[in-house]
This record gives structure tokens, C-alpha cells and sequence, in this order.
């Protein structure tokens, strides 16, 4: 079941029925316009998943979300792609693809952590508003979900790959597992989230810990050796730019887990004078700090697969179960097995909630844009792990280096025009100097953002493919990037900022400088549900305000209020209450 619109129904005949005024009869108390179904107006599930986050929502601290936040990246996939990378292209080549990719994700990832904390906007509300357009942003959640149940397919490979070695879990079997288990989880959202990722962090600290602690005894001239690794493939321990530039492709190709670090920081209570400091640190931590643990992550695996190469093959390094045996065996013996199996599936479970809670959310927003309907975010988890099942049961571990490399060149295009929005388009203004998300102030696309990461994406893939030679395909994201952080300001310049805002929105100026009140609340004259004011809209059609998630799915105002907002009626004038100036720190900062 969907959200449903009431409208009047006909007699046969043309006539409408008889009111029960009529017959004398005292009439019930008419319902909202619009209704939705249990799970999508249950917001202890639901999160908020199309809409803005409010404050009362926003009920934890800094630290809260920031461990929740940084909980998902405890993935091991970072451990696969490390290794590949330094087997492929040798040691010298593959410290700097990982480093300089790092860089570049911590980079674009400040601006963008910083404006899902300060407004409550997940990454897809952010990336309308900052140059993409309302359904200009369609596309990149389409490329968001795609993120989401790729890696769970690659996490899920690996956990199925432990449960394997530790029971003899057949591998098709354990894809299926690994994707069940999840699902209660998640259903439940970010509460349940939290729980779990805060439980099982002892675990994960000490698996993560304890098999570079026997190597540091055990073998102690191991990194020494690792130094000098020439990699599986000929490349050699020297630097390579090609290996370099095919290197860094593969890395950041991890560049969008900045939009799952968003989903949790869209929950960071408001920034205030008493907490800034506390807030400033949570917000970096959380967001582009992850990469930093990350790009460690990615060293730290190519070095316990290099260690235990000899003993269990390429293949099996490249698994990260079995360089985990190996590295605890002089230490744990027989119980090394079971002990890096329970490390594995608390690292997979870990980051495939977030994987599936990420994905649902994407999903969400994509679904309700097409089609107006939103059964709630729940019935998109079983979509994204369907699709993440399929590709499991297809094998894509094997394909690993080659996918993550053609995904990185849309991925970059995508996350560097946003990132070029916020930190260049709006300081020179061409851009608004915050976030519109909401359908009824948006273009349907923009040009800037969108252009940029639409010809910065085709130029990178036709290069990925050789088109442009050997150099240009190695070096096919780095084309991506520069093209993107060039086109966006260049186009918003060029069009002078005409195409971010369909029309004013009547009180984002004093939201902006907190002057108002926006934790007051606005019943939406369709669901009839009171939500704070920077999640509503004025609404010439339905002559009142309306919050923004009955905006995106009204299929029958034909987009009246941007397309001839005076054809519709006067403007509707919202009630804003001001508030005292020396309160106006309870606003989130900049």
C-alpha cells in the first residue's frame, strides 16, 4: 500500500452525493487530502528518508553520530581493494593511488559533510539544490544506489567467503545469508543502527588490531620485505604512472561513501556556541575523517596479503579471511580460524546495514520522483539487496579491479561537481547561499551541476576505454575530476545562476540568517501533519503550506507555482515567528 489522494467521488449520472448537512445529518470531521501507508508515515523507521531532518528529530549528540557514522566503514572491502592494487601495480605505485586518492576524497568530502550536518540533508537533497535540480538529481541516485548494492555485493562476498572457510557454508548459500541477515536491522532504522554499530565496535577494534600486533612479534622484517614488493603482475616495486593512474582509479571509486557518512550526519543536533567545537570535530571525523582510517585500511590489507601470499596463494590473499588466519595462527593456532571468521562477519554486518539503510534511502528518492508514489523506505531495502543478490550470485569478486575503476570516473564526475557548487559557486554567488531542496523553488534541471557531471562523465568513460590512448585511460578519473571542478562554476557563471531557483523562497532568507524561528512548524494543508519550516513549501494550488515530501508527489498541481506562479493565485503569505536575537544561536552555524 501507497500514499492515497481523496478526491470527491460522482453520482452515476454526473451528480455528486448529498452532504450530510443536507440530510440533516452532522458531519464527520474531514481527513487529510493526502494519507500514506503505515511504514512511510512511521518516522521511527521511515528517518525522515525524503525530507528534511527536524530538530526533534536530531535527538542525539555529536559523538553519537559521529561513532554511528564512522561504525560503517568497518568494512573489509577496503582490505580486497588494497590488495589488488598493490599485487597489480607493484608497492610503489599503489602507496601513492591510495594516498593521493585519500586526498582526494577528504578534499571534497569537508564542504560536503559540513552542509548535510548544518541543514539535515541527505546527500540526494544536498546534491539537488547544489547545481543539479530537482530532477537533474534523479540520475545520481540512481548512481548512489548502484554504489550502495555494489559494495554490499562485495562485502557480502567476503563474509560469504568466512563463513565458508570457518563451517563449510557452501558460497551461494552464504550470499543469501549474508543478505538476510541484515534486513531486520535496518528495517528498523537509525536507532537500531546506532545500537548496533556502538555493540559490536569492541570486536571490530580488537579484530581489526590484533593480527598487525603478532606481526609486529612474529615477523618483524615483513614491512621491510613489503617495501620492495614488485607485485604479482611484473610491475615492479618503482613508480609507474600508469600503474599510479589506474591505481587511483580503482581507489577512489570509494569516493561516494561520503553520501553514507550524509545519511548519518544529517542527524548531528544543531551547532551552537556550547557544543561548535565538539560539532566542528564530529562533523570531520565522520565525514572525510573515514577516509583516513580508510586509505590505512587499504595499506594494512595489502600488507597481510602480502605476508601471507606464499602460503595460500593470489587468490586467497586477495580474500581477506585468509591473510587473517594466517597473520593470528602464531598466536591463536587452531582457534585463529573461528576468531577471524567472527572478525569478518562483524566487519561485513557492520557496513552492509549502512549499505542497505543507504541504499533505501536512494532508492526513495529516486521512485518518488518518477512515479509520485512512496510506500515508505522499508519496501526499497528488499529491491537494493536483490540487485546486491544478483550480483553476488554472478561472481563480480572476480571482476573487482575493472568495475571499481569504470564506476569511479561517474562517481568522481558526481561528487566533485557538488563539492565545486558549495566551496566555489556560492562564495562568487552564483549559486543560493543555501540549500533548496524542496520541487516547488526548482528547475527541473541545472544546468551546472548536472552538465558538468554529465560531459565530465562521458569524456572520463570514453577515455577509460582507450579512446584517447594509454595515458588518458589510466588517467580517466583524473580527467573526471578536473573536467567537473572546471565545467560546474564555468556554466553557473555562464548562465549566471538563472537555473538554481524557479522562484524565491519566501522565508529562506531569514532561515539563512536566523532571524526566525525554523523549528516552528507549518501543518501541511495535505497530510495535515505539522513539520518544522525549512521542510515546507508555500503552495499557490492547494492555498496554504504544504510540507516538502506532499510536493514531490503531487502528480495533478502541474508545477503551477514554478511555471506561472501568478496564474495560480496570489502568493500564500506563511506566518514566520521571529525570534529574540540572543537565541538565534540555536540555529545551526555555518
Amino acid at each position: 500500500m501507497t500514499d492515497t489522494v481523496t478526491t470527491p467521488t460522482p453520482e452515476p449520472g454526473g451528480g455528486t452525493s448529498q452532504t450530510p448537512e443536507a440530510l440533516g445529518e452532522v458531519a464527520p470531521p474531514p481527513g487529510p487530502r493526502r494519507s500514506y501507508a503505515k511504514l512511510a508515515a512511521d518516522e521511527s523507521r521511515e528517518d525522515y528518508s525524503l525530507r528534511y531532518a527536524p530538530h526533534s528529530f536530531r535527538r542525539w549528540s555529536p559523538a553519537t553520530v559521529a561513532g554511528t557514522a564512522l561504525g560503517g566503514i568497518a568494512y573489509l572491502a577496503d582490505f580486497a581493494i588494497g590488495a589488488s592494487i598493490v599485487f597489480t601495480y607493484g608497492f610503489g605505485s599503489g602507496l601513492a593511488s591510495i594516498l593521493t586518492a585519500a586526498a582526494i576524497i577528504f578534499l571534497t568530502g569537508i564542504p560536503i559533510a559540513r552542509a548535510c550536518a548544518k541543514y539535515g540533508l541527505d546527500m540526494d537533497l544536498i546534491t539537488r539544490g547544489a547545481g543539479f535540480g530537482y530532477f537533474g538529481s534523479t540520475l545520481t541516485s540512481l548512481i548512489y544506489a548502484s554504489f550502495t548494492f555494489i559494495f554490499f555485493a562485495l562485502e557480502g562476498s567476503i563474509m560469504a567467503q568466512a563463513m565458508h572457510q570457518a563451517v563449510g557454508l557452501p558460497v551461494e548459500i552464504g550470499y543469501l545469508v549474508t543478505t538476510l541477515i541484515v534486513i531486520p536491522i535496518v528495517f528498523r532504522g537509525m536507532g537500531a543502527l546506532a545500537k548496533v554499530q556502538a555493540w559490536t565496535q569492541p570486536i571490530w577494534i580488537i579484530g581489526m588490531v590484533l593480527p598487525f600486533a603478532v606481526l609486529a612479534f612474529e615477523a618483524p622484517d615483513a614491512w621491510g620485505a613489503f617495501g620492495s614488493f614488485g607485485g604479482t603482475e611484473g610491475a615492479g616495486a618503482g613508480f609507474s604512472w600508469i600503474g599510479f593512474g589506474l591505481g587511483t582509479g580503482v581507489a577512489l571509486s570509494l569516493i561516494a561513501q561520503i553520501g553514507e557518512q550524509a545519511d548519518y550526519l544529517r542527524f548531528m543536533p544543531a551547532k551552537t556556541e556550547t557544543n561548535k567545537r565538539r560539532w566542528n570535530l564530529a562533523v570531520l571525523a565522520a565525514g572525510p575523517g573515514w577516509v583516513v582510517i580508510g586509505a590505512a585500511k587499504q595499506l594494512g590489507g595489502a600488507f597481510l596479503a602480502f605476508v601471507a601470499l606464499e602460503a595460500v596463494g593470489k587468490t586467497h590473499a586477495l580474500e581477506p579471511i585468509a591473510p587473517q588466519i594466517e597473520a593470528l595462527k602464531p598466536w591463536l593456532g587452531s582457534f585463529a580460524l573461528p576468531a577471524a571468521a567472527l572478525f569478518v562477519i562483524v566487519s561485513q554486518i557492520k557496513i552492509n546495514v549502512t549499505n542497505a539503510y543507504s541504499g533505501s534511502l536512494s532508492w526513495s528518492n529516486f521512485f518518488s520522483r518518477v512515479t509520485h508514489r512512496h510506500p515508505g523506505r522499508v519496501w526499497y531495502i528488499f529491491l537494493n539487496l536483490a540487485i546486491a543478490l544478483t550480483l553476488m550470485e554472478m561472481n563480480m569478486f572476480a571482476a573487482l579491479n575493472k568495475l571499481l575503476g569504470f564506476y569511479s570516473n561517474v562517481g568522481i564526475a558526481w561528487i566533485v561537481a557538488v563539492a565545486a557548487d558549495l566551496v566555489i559557486n556560492k562564495r562568487a554567488g552564483w549559486s543560493p547561499p543555501y540549500i533548496e531542496f524542496k520541487r516547488a523553488y526548482l528547475y527541473a534541471v541545472n544546468p551546472a551541476g548536472f552538465g558538468a557531471m554529465v560531459i565530465a562523465s562521458v569524456v572520463s568513460i570514453l577515455a577509460f576505454f582507450g579512446l584517447f590512448g594509454r595515458y588518458a585511460e589510466a588517467f580517466s578519473t583524473f580527467i573526471a575530476a578536473g573536467l567537473s571542478l572546471a565545467l560546474c562554476p564555468l556554466i553557473a557563471w555562464a548562465t549566471k545562476g538563472r537555473y538554481y531557483l524557479a522562484r524565491p523562497n519566501p522565508v529562506a532568507a531569514a532561515v539563512a540568517a536566523a532571524t526566525v524561528d525554523e523549528r516552528a512548524t507549518h501543518t501541511c494543508a495535505e497530510c495535515e501533519t505539522a513539520y518544522e519550516l525549512p521542510d515546507i513549501a508555500d503552495c499557490p494550488v492547494r492555498s496554504g503550506p504544504v510540507c516538502s515530501l506532499c510536493c514531490s508527489l503531487d502528480a495533478e498541481c502541474g508545477d503551477v507555482c514554478r511555471k506561472d506562479p501568478e496564474g495560480a493565485g496570489s502568493p500564500v503569505l506563511m506566518p514566520v515567528p521571529t525570534v529574540p536575537r540572543a537565541t538565534s544561536e540555536a540555529a545551526p552555524g555555518a
